[in-house]
Order: structure tokens, then sequence, then C-alpha cells
């Protein structure tokens, strides 16, 4: 169930039907989040092989593998909470897109423009998410990732 997965910061409005249709059309599907709790590239990326063995090994809590996703990248064990937490305001002018199995998203034809710096973990993330070093050299964007991994962990 391995899919072509590009993690893209992107700035302008992006309504959400519009870019689902925009998406699907194009053969793939997309996640739109918001970039508070998106510390990096890396956190998404390990929430979709999470996401993608929870279903390969039949213990995932969602009944699809995009809102699996969504729950490992917020680190919620419910849906609902998940969800609430990672959907952007309506009024949002920057969001992460976890596009899946796009090979051109044309991003120009939905009024958006790629923003890198969006991905970068930034103090203001850390704190939304409760990222914490307690002081220890640890690497913030390790933490992001171990919020993922420890999902599987409450499923014990």
């Amino acid at each position: 169930m391995e899919n072509k997965v590009d993690v893209v910061g992107v700035e302008g409005k992006c309504h959400f039907e519009e870019a689902v249709e925009h998406f699907t059309s194009k053969g793939g599907d997309v996640i739109i989040l918001n970039p508070s709790y998106v510390y990096c590239i890396e956190q998404v990326l390990s929430a979709v092989e999470h996401a993608e063995r929870a279903f390969k090994n039949g213990v995932n809590r969602s009944k699809t593998l995009l809102t699996e996703i969504i729950m490992y990248i917020s680190g919620e064990r419910q849906v609902s909470k998940a969800l609430k937490k990672m959907r952007p305001a309506p009024d949002a002018e920057e969001s992460v897109l976890v596009l899946l199995n796009i090979d051109d998203p044309e991003l120009d034809a939905l009024g958006l423009v790629e923003k890198p710096s969006i991905l970068e973990g930034t103090p203001e993330k850390a704190k939304a998410m409760g990222l914490d070093t307690k002081g220890l050299d640890v690497d913030l964007c390790d933490l992001a990732m171990e919020l993922v991994a420890m999902l599987d962990v409450e499923k014990v």
C-alpha cells in the first residue's frame, strides 16, 4: 500500500472542496493541515508510514488511510480531536498539503504558491505541539516524530 508522498507548505487560501476535487481529478488524494501542528516534513512522512503499517496489520483506528494519517500527525487517539486540531482555519493563508500519488500538483490552478518555510520548525510550533526538550540536547523534529510513534504505544 506504499504511496508516493509529497509534503508541501503553501500560501494562499486553500478551499477544501476545491482542493480535494482538483487533486482527486489528478488520480491522487490530499490532506490539508494546519501548519501550527506540523513541525517538520519527517513528522508527516513518519505518520504516513505508521498509518500504512496500521492498515496493513489491521490495527487501524479509523476507516480511511487519510484519517489515520491525520491521527498520527496530530498524535491524537480520537478521530474527532485529530480532525479538529489539524483542520486549518477557514480564513487561513497558509497550509500544509500532504499529496498522495500526485505527479504534478499544479498549485497555481488553486491560487496557491509553494512556501517551504511553512514546513520549518519554530518555537511557536513547538509550544503549540507541547514539544519540550526539558533542557536536554534533543532535536525538536525527533520529538515531533516521537509524538507520532507514541500513538502506536497507546494502542497496546
